[in-house]
């Protein structure tokens, strides 16, 4: 026992000194923090980014296609969907490799001493092997094991690639939603601008007026007013407008301070109807959505997982061999040694049934089988959420052709009305506060023009993600 006291004394102070030894400790009361041991502390300085440090021309004029094109190359989503996918088809390659025998180099060196007894006294012998060998193994039959597992990478593979699609499609739509709220925001600003010059002519106007003894000095305060608020909703406009900038700029993974130049408002086309029934927009949806063929996908995967689990009931039959060179040496007392070599084999047939596991297989086969029910519960709730977004969608388009229809009919009439009621002033007919209230009927009526046009871009747009288009009009990329 003494001599094994050193022995002990190092391996429990291997325990107590080494980093895992001590536990990390609970907080002391439920009010104060969690404050971690200087060992365990995480590094929390990231390493420098590998994308995202890409050049944009502040010449160029950039289209609603580049924007998207940008995004798909650069923004990190679309990276982490496509090496989820190249992660899922090495599993594919790892579960093909089943099919094909395992080879290993081997080099076995080994000695031995012993004593042999013969009559009464005992010989001491030393023996020693040295054998370099190729060590083969085969699995024969397995009833359906290795083809279950493949089936199930192959479909898996599928999902991935069907995911991967469903990330470009909402990265599409990230850029169509960002690209028109930032033209929003731009027209809101461009609209600000005009009010305030109208509120500047209209304060022009009383100042004159006030000269020629026509206006009174409460008229010029209520101009100085008006012209006061519409300096303040231009600096308000221009904030939001650097915000929508800088949420454009962050989906292109760029700096959000970062300057570039897109195509304006009034250069794109206006949708002037729906081109088709929400019945034939779900029924497309239903048909082109990645992210309900990837749900089917997985049940598919399910499915093969379930003839690979079960395959386990059943007997497996495998080769095993080893083929090499065998050196020798021995040594007896008393006697010179000898050395022997050769070559050496061994093959054989196994044949393994598993009788009894403790219920490992039938829980695995119990969980591939509520994995499938899972996906199949998942693509029925999909299916009805789908229906309802093509539904909310197709309303949206509805409604923001309507609004369309009424901005501009409200932008003629407020312009109209503003002309009538500055030149009415100037007659003496109408009082300032007249001309105030169309100055600032006209500047909402071009705030709901502007907002009217992006609502009905961006609301079409959503009907394509909802419905899968974005993906369908894509043209096709070269595969990973």
């Amino acid at each position: 026992m003494k001599d094994f006291l050193p022995l002990i004394a190092f391996v429990a102070l291997c325990f107590c000194g080494a980093p895992n030894g001590i536990a990390q400790k609970a907080p002391s009361a439920p009010n104060s923090l969690w404050q971690a041991p200087a060992k365990t502390r995480l590094d929390t300085r990231l390493p420098p980014p590998s994308f995202g440090n890409y050049s944009i021309s502040k010449g160029k004029v950039y289209t609603l296609a580049d924007l998207i094109d940008l995004a798909e190359q650069h923004n990190p989503a679309t990276r982490y969907a496509w090496q989820q996918a190249k992660a899922r088809a090495a599993q594919l390659g790892i579960a093909r490799s089943e099919w094909y025998p395992t080879i290993a180099a081997l080099a076995i060196a080994s000695t031995a001493r012993a004593r042999v007894l013969l009559n009464s006294t005992f010989y001491r012998q030393t023996y020693g092997n040295f054998t370099p060998e190729l060590h083969a193994e085969y699995l024969v039959f397995d009833f359906g094991g290795r083809t279950g597992a493949i089936d199930s990478a192959k479909w898996n593979l599928l999902a991935a690639n069907l995911s991967f699609n469903d990330t470009h499609r909402r990265i599409i739509f990230q850029v169509m939603s960002a690209y028109y709220r930032y033209l929003n925001a731009e027209g809101l600003r461009r609209a600000a601008e005009v009010s305030l010059r109208n509120a500047q002519a209209v304060e022009a106007d009383v100042q004159d007026r006030l000269k020629h003894g026509l206006a009174t000095k409460p008229d010029l305060l209520e101009a100085q007013a008006s012209r006061a608020q519409a300096e303040y909703d231009l600096q308000a406009a221009v904030g939001a407008e650097e915000i929508a900038h800088g949420d454009l700029a962050t989906v292109l993974d760029l700096p959000a301070d970062t300057q570039f130049a897109v195509q304006k408002v009034d250069a794109l086309k206006l949708p002037t109807q729906l081109a088709d029934s929400v019945k034939a927009e779900t029924q497309r949806a239903l048909e082109q959505r990645p992210d309900l063929k990837a749900l089917l996908a997985k049940v598919k995967a399910a499915n093969a997982t379930i003839r690979h689990q079960r395959s386990a009931y059943f007997p497996t039959l495998s080769f095993t061999g080893d083929g090499g060179e065998t050196r020798q040496y021995g040594k007896q007392n008393l006697l010179p040694p000898g050395y022997a070599g050769g070559e050496t084999w061994d093959a054989s047939l196994n044949l393994k049934w598993t009788l009894f596991d403790g219920g490992r297989r039938r829980n695995e086969v119990a969980q591939a089988l509520a994995q499938k029910a899972a996906a199949k519960a998942q693509i029925a709730t999909l299916r009805d959420q789908i229906a309802n977004q093509v539904w909310a969608a197709h309303t949206d388009v509805e409604t923001a052709l309507r609004q369309r229809s009424a901005a501009l009919a409200l932008m003629t009439s407020a312009e109209q009305s503003y002309e009538a009621a500055r030149e009415s002033y100037n007659y003496g007919v109408r009082n300032i506060v007249d001309v105030i209230s169309a100055q600032k009927a006209l500047a909402r009526a071009q705030a709901e023009d502007v907002t009217a046009r992006t609502q009905l871009l961006l609301q079409t747009g959503r009907l394509a993600f909802q419905t899968g288009d974005l993906i369908a009009m894509q043209p096709a990329k070269a595969g990973h």
